[in-house]
């Protein structure tokens, strides 16, 4: 028994062919993977997302104009309020007009909790119209 015995193989040339079975074979395995999750990646959920536009809102007369910073303190329209003067504020502003819009300038740093405070307590006193106001810079 010789390990070492080459003239056994010097009359057969070398395989100069590919063997393609095991690769098809792979391929067509792939192929019902990808048919059978296919349809499962396409599901999504229609969400009715609102359309953005370049040119500036104008704003109407009746607006209020709301900031709040990021240490948590509330402005209207300049002046310094509470969280305790608010919801009679936007009830009388509700009453005024149904169509005041609220401009909410909030704090790039300011807590989430706040704004929707805020967002709230406006809904509940009846105002419909609440928007953001954003730096169109980016910066």
């Amino acid at each position: 028994m010789a390990f070492g015995d080459s003239t056994r193989y010097q009359s057969k040339a070398a395989m100069s062919e590919i063997n393609v079975v095991p690769l098809v074979d792979v391929m067509l395995v792939l192929l019902i993977i990808f048919i059978i999750t296919a349809p499962l990646l396409t599901h999504s959920v229609k969400v009715d997302l609102p359309k953005a536009s370049s040119n500036p809102n104008v704003t109407q007369p009746e607006h209020i104009e709301f900031a709040i910073r990021s240490d948590g303190s509330f402005f209207w329209s300049g002046e310094q309020v509470t969280l305790e003067q608010l919801p009679p504020r936007f009830a009388d502003a509700a009453e005024k007009s149904s169509k005041t819009e609220l401009h909410i300038r909030a704090d790039r740093d300011a807590h989430y909790e706040l704004v929707a405070k805020i967002m709230s307590a406006a809904a509940q006193a009846g105002l419909t119209r609440i928007g953001f106001v954003t730096d169109p810079t980016g910066e």
